[in-house]
């Protein structure tokens, strides 16, 4: 048997798979140096952008050092944005679209999208989410779903690959085998899945097949435990899942990427370049890391980690060199854009109109307000995948459209909402995902009982009951879905 050797093409080999994050808004030396040794690719987070044409000049500083480089990003649009997280996204995110559930406006939509990605030099995108919200207490992917029911999510899900695609962006339908029926977050701990395989087969696989089917050129596997397929690792690190359901089973042949390696899910117990090494043995083609933040040193510790696994036997040198191949061949693919007519600039604005979803209760004359209101915004802890810096309420876009409106945050540490500033006008409660944090119901409830003429916005996942003198669900918190709200309330 020929022992593999700690040669410059293994090393070589190794860079391929690699998709780290960095810091700051021009590339660093290291990754230079690191996309001249070959590196395969990158990822950009919200550190990265300060501009569009900041960022198509990183991407293309970034291919001066390798033409072909994947330059990958987290871009949702929805509550998930990267390139409009300072200002909130101008897109309404899944599940407002699963709600309007035209396939249409979907392809248009992402279209438009895979569009301004292009035209920064971003051409892999790490969405759209396939996961069917089967559990509305998920802590994690809520209003990043298309929905609940796995036909609609199907369907939606393949009229956004289809319009992303089109631009000439690589889509990565994440997080297989389905993420939704979760009350873990992956970011934290290691979530399970009690569902048998006949069940994964009836819900969470059938978005994955139509994204099969659209001719998706990614796969993000997610930090997933599915003892319906195996018992002792998971879905990141398992070949029963990575290559008995996905490669043999479901038949999808393009590149598998790792959700985020620094994930506690997986960190935790194997390491981070533990993690690696498992990963791509057991079918993975890239890693993505630095979500938290990647060093050169970080990098490094994973291209050795990789060689040495080589060179120790523990990873077959034909599997990375196969996955290394896959980095390539998407590398190829990208660019080729089937669809080049001009974006409707106001088609995320239109989506997020049709989305709103007013219920008024019985003998309520209360829409549209009738003088500037107090708006109370209950703000509690999102989740990592949503960017904290990244603005979104109603407040904002109703003060424009009502002058003289004004605006409140409650948090959990805040106790009872504070009625004296809406003596004598119109009061606004808006809430996200209510019915998944006691504190704001029970909140929520007390405000009303004072004040049984409130108005609710719900701009989460509207699972709760419809409370309030009018109850208005956004299905997302953007800026558009904002905007949206704010016109409604308005008249």
């Amino acid at each position: 048997m020929t022992v593999a050797q700690r040669s410059p093409e293994l090393l070589r080999l190794a860079d391929a798979v690699l998709q780290p994050g960095f810091a700051g808004t021009t590339p660093p030396d290291w990754l230079r140096r690191r996309l001249d040794e070959g590196l395969g690719g990158v990822v950009l987070f919200s550190r990265n952008i300060a501009s569009p044409e900041q960022v198509a000049e990183l991407t293309a500083q970034l291919r001066k050092h390798r033409p072909d480089v994947l330059v990958a990003i987290d871009e949702e649009a929805g509550d998930v944005t990267r390139l409009e997280f300072a200002t909130g996204s101008t897109r309404p995110g899944n599940l407002a679209l699963g709600v309007v559930d035209d396939a249409a406006l979907t392809i248009e939509l992402a279209r438009g999208l895979g569009r301004d990605l292009a035209a920064v030099g971003v051409n892999l995108n790490y969405a759209p989410s396939g996961d069917v919200n089967s559990n509305p207490d998920n802590p994690v992917i809520g209003v990043r779903s298309f929905g609940s029911d796995p036909e609609l999510v199907a369907r939606q899900t393949a009229a956004w690959i289809r319009g992303l695609q089109s631009a000439g962006v690589a889509a990565c339908v994440k997080h297989f085998p389905g993420h939704g029926d979760t009350g873990v977050d992956s970011h934290l701990a290691l979530p399970e899945i009690a569902a048998s395989a006949e069940e994964m087969a009836q819900v969470a696989l059938p978005p994955f097949r139509a994204a099969f089917d659209a001719g998706v050129k990614a796969v993000m596997c997610g930090h997933l435990m599915v003892p319906a397929y195996d018992t002792e690792l998971p879905a990141t690190l398992s070949r029963r899942i990575l290559v008995d359901l996905l490669r043999t089973e479901l038949g999808f042949d393009g590149l598998l990427v790792t959700d985020a390696l620094e994930m506690k899910a997986v960190s935790d117990r194997w390491g981070l370049t533990g993690a690696a090494v498992l990963a791509i043995a057991a079918g993975a083609d890239a890693l993505c890391v630095g979500g938290g933040l990647c060093d050169e040193d970080t990098a490094t510790a994973l291209r050795d980690a990789l060689v040495d696994a080589v060179v120790s036997g523990e990873l077959p040198e034909a599997r990375l060199r196969e996955a290394a191949g896959r980095v390539a061949a998407l590398a190829s693919w990208v660019g080729t854009v089937t669809d080049d007519s001009s974006a409707d600039p106001t088609i995320g604005l239109e989506a997020a109109r049709r989305a709103i979803r007013v219920t008024v209760a019985p003998g309520e004359r209360s829409l549209p307000l009738a003088a500037a209101p107090h708006v109370v915004e209950f703000r509690p802890e999102m989740n990592q995948a949503v960017d904290s810096a990244t603005p979104w309420g109603l407040g904002a876009p109703l003060a424009e459209l009502m002058p003289g409106t004004t605006v409140a945050v409650f948090t959990p540490a805040d106790g009872a909402v504070d009625l004296a500033p809406a003596a004598g006008r119109p009061h606004v409660l808006v809430v996200r995902d209510a019915h998944r944090h006691p504190w704001m119901s029970t909140a929520l409830d007390q405000a009303l009982a004072a004040r049984p003429d409130a108005g609710v916005v719900e701009m989460g996942l509207p699972d709760g009951p419809t409370r309030g003198a009018f109850h208005l669900a956004t299905h997302g918190a953007t800026q558009v879905t904002g905007q949206a709200a704010a016109e409604v309330l308005a008249g």
